[in-house]
């Protein structure tokens, strides 16, 4: 046994930041879509069970989903899982939360495992891996772990600029409550609503709700977010975004030239911003 699973980053096309919950976590409504931008699991029976990421430093997702699979007494044989890193890492695309959804959606066929232990494993390892269970367009809310998959949106692509700098994910929400850039509940079920009643399936997200409130955090502990964010707009873009929690900054482009346009607009970047690249929207890991 050799498998190869594939695992699409993600970005937030709009994320709604609002109150504190009894948790410590926010209530959220954000808009997430599966882009190629992906790393690649490969998983191979071994001596006991081995994670390996490089790059990544310290613990990881996948170790934390692979011993929750353990827990659910999963009987697959020891396994030795390498990650081919392509999503930057704490950048806001979702990489380590791609990591463990791509074994979680592998384990089944390695050995039996109930589609109800794997959806609850999701959520108990952090609110971004149900979302990338299945890979393409779905509304989070709650903390971003209630999740409803939507259709496909209309032609659009992205361009991705990862910068040379990281930022924690808990940093990046309390700077947001320094910034009270929080909504309160009515604010955001109105967000919800608005957001519910234009997802029709080939549709284009409006302009006004191309937005991520924990952008203005993201620049105030990182800087340069401010001037790609700049650059990315200059390059052509429809829009340009910060990446869930930063300090990834995307362009997104729409139309049936779109593909084009990024590709050229990424060209014009890459100066300024060696790393940037094109990424188009997914739906399945191949």
């Amino acid at each position: 046994m050799r498998l190869r699973e594939l695992a699409p980053g993600k970005i937030n096309l709009c994320l709604f930041l609002g109150p504190v919950r009894g948790d410590g976590r926010h209530e959220l409504v954000t808009l997430f879509e599966s882009v190629s931008l992906a790393d690649e699991l490969v998983i191979s029976p071994s001596s006991a069970d081995e994670v390996v990421a490089p790059g990544v430093e310290g613990s990881n997702l996948v170790s934390e989903a692979l011993a929750g699979l353990r827990r659910r007494r999963w009987l697959a044989p020891p396994l030795r899982i390498e990650i081919d890193k392509r999503i930057p890492v704490a950048a806001g695309m979702g990489g380590g939360s791609a990591d463990a959804a791509a074994l979680l959606r592998v384990a089944p066929r390695i050995a039996p495992v109930g589609a109800v232990e794997v959806a609850e494993l999701a959520v108990e390892l952090g609110a971004d891996v149900p979302a990338q269970l299945t890979p393409g367009v779905s509304v989070g809310t709650g903390a971003g772990e209630v999740v409803s998959w939507r259709a496909g949106l209309a032609e659009h692509a992205l361009v991705i600029v990862p910068l040379d700098a990281a930022l924690s994910t808990a940093a990046v929400y309390a700077e947001a409550d320094r910034l009270g850039l929080g909504r309160g509940r009515d604010e955001l079920q109105a967000r919800l609503a608005e957001l519910d009643a234009t997802l029709e399936p080939g549709g284009r997200l409006p302009d006004a709700l191309h937005v991520n409130d924990l952008a203005p955090a993201a620049v105030s502990l990182c800087p340069p977010v401010e001037e790609a964010l700049a650059a990315v707009r200059t390059a052509g873009a429809d829009h340009a975004l910060v990446c869930g929690s930063g300090p990834t900054v995307a362009g997104v482009f729409w139309g049936a030239d779109s593909e084009d346009r990024a590709r050229r607009a990424a060209a014009a970047l890459t100066g300024r911003f060696p790393r940037a690249t094109v990424a188009l929207p997914v739906s399945s890991p191949s």
